[in-house]
């Protein structure tokens, strides 16, 4: 199975822009969704952003505008620009794996995610 790790997160004022990035442990060529996730303690993991193997692309309606995903089968990675963050987006954002879009589940296994703060 596929193992994915996160990396690129960080403290960032709000108004600010992170880009993280997600590298897979082979190739993604074959996957179809990639999309990034993210959860914060108590609550249910949250999907924001999914990208096709054919570079369609899907967003939450609170990301809309504001974030971009982009994936990269030369390198393996999925990266997020998120731009305009703000403080209730603080949480830990995880790449996956999706079985397609809609309604679509996470398929693959969850890495260790990576952090996001949001504050002044």
């Amino acid at each position: 199975q596929v193992q994915f790790v996160e990396s690129g997160g960080g403290l960032v004022q709000p108004g600010g822009s992170l880009t993280l990035s997600c590298t897979a442990s082979e190739t993604i060529r074959s996957l179809y969704v990639m999309a990034w996730y993210r959860q914060t303690p108590g609550e249910p993991r949250e999907l924001v952003a999914s990208i096709t193997r054919f570079g369609i692309t899907d967003y939450a309606d609170s990301v809309k505008g504001r974030f971009t995903i982009s994936r990269d089968s030369a390198k393996n990675t999925i990266c997020l620009q998120m731009n305009s963050l703000k403080p209730e987006e603080t949480s830990a954002y995880y790449c996956n794996e999706r079985s397609g879009l809609g309604s679509g589940s996470p398929t693959g296994s969850w890495g260790h995610g990576t952090q996001v703060a949001v504050a002044a």
